[in-house]
């Protein structure tokens, strides 16, 4: 599968953006990813999606403040992000997965087989 990325851009904290990625085939075959990765850091767990979106699970930090969603339509999984803060910047990227272990492990990078090229969201203060 491939996955494209898109919606990031330069916002001010407390604003709102929402990240596409689509894809290309049916995204429920897949336990599908948001991750980020900010300078200097190690990439970071942000969201997943479990075949189409039957659970959805959020890492710590955007928890409350982040949405996944996907539109099986359109094999585009989204990301809306709200209040926005600083430490929130970073490229985000998004993933596919489909080994057996996937959605057991949707929070390790290497559950994800199809990664897109991400999109970098800047926060400013």
């Amino acid at each position: 599968v491939q996955l494209q990325a898109s919606g990031g851009g330069l916002v001010q904290a407390g604003d709102s953006l929402r990240l596409s990625c689509a894809a290309s085939e049916r995204t429920s075959r897949y336990v599908m990813g948001w991750f980020r990765q900010g300078p200097g850091t190690e990439r970071e767990f942000v969201a997943a999606m479990k075949w189409g979106g039957n659970r959805i699970y959020y890492g710590n930090s955007v928890k409350g403040r982040f949405t996944m969603s996907s539109d099986n339509a359109k094999n585009t999984v989204y990301l809306q992000m709200n209040s926005l803060k600083p430490e929130d910047t970073a490229i985000y990227y998004c993933a596919a997965g489909q080994r057996s272990d996937s959605g057991s492990y949707y929070y390790l990078v290497s559950s994800y087989d199809y990664w897109g090229q991400g999109t970098q969201v800047t926060v400013s203060s």
